[in-house]
């Protein structure tokens, strides 16, 4: 059974105008109203394919769901649209959307060009509606999903119980530091400058896609779940 649920195709533009789609919990409609959510983005680095694979497959199981079962939840299947056509970590600015969030540590230095922040914090179109939608949506609980090593990074006390249930099917390391600095990042403007908390879910880079959804998909059920 597949039941209604709110549906933008292009809820935002990227910075190569390309649309951002957006999910949620409820019923087709011209509004997003919802308060307090929990927000899952994927793609927020386009070389990261897992991240957008995950996203994909949550939806699709989230979308078989009744609503009066799930708390509340926004999705974002791919928010670097521009880096995931063309395979880059960076947008079509050639910006990391990570590193550009207007957090109190944003910081205009760079060491590699992956890593390129911006010419100002919340330059890029997809950071500055992201930022919208957690001013307007105040989210319980930010979630996105990228690829690297694997573990589970969380920003922020009140997102440590959740980010060991992730653990379930995978057993990842449940870290509260990703090991090196990121200024300007999503954990830090959401933890440090909103009281958000934050988990960033590293699954294995270059895994295969077809193994993501099941390291995940029982610790993303029970924290979706009523």
């Amino acid at each position: 059974m597949s039941f209604n649920l709110f549906h933008q195709s292009f809820w935002a533009q990227s910075a190569g105008q390309l649309p951002i789609e957006l999910y949620a919990k409820g019923h087709n409609s011209n509004r997003l109203m919802l308060q307090n959510p929990l927000l899952f983005i994927g793609g927020v680095h386009g070389d990261e394919p897992e991240g957008v694979r995950l996203a994909e497959e949550f939806l699709q199981w989230l979308k078989t769901q009744n609503p009066e079962s799930l708390k509340d939840w926004i999705l974002i299947p791919c928010l670097n649209v521009d880096g995931y056509l063309h395979n880059s970590r960076t947008n079509a600015h050639g910006v990391d959307l990570n590193r550009n969030f207007p957090s109190q540590d944003w910081i205009k230095n760079y060491e590699k060009t992956r890593y390129f922040p911006g010419e100002a914090p919340g330059s890029e179109p997809e950071v500055q509606a992201l930022v919208q939608l957690i001013h307007e949506t105040q989210p319980a609980l930010i979630v996105h999903f990228h690829s690297w090593e694997p573990c589970i990074v969380y920003t922020g006390a009140p997102a440590q119980a959740p980010a060991q249930l992730l653990q379930e099917g995978n057993s990842y390391e449940v870290r509260e530091d990703i090991g090196y600095p990121t200024p300007g990042s999503l954990g830090n403007f959401g933890w440090q400058d909103l009281k958000i908390p934050v988990i960033c879910i590293e699954e294995q880079e270059k895994i295969d896609l077809n193994l993501v959804w099941p390291h995940f998909s029982s610790g993303l059920k029970k924290l979706v779940s009523r």
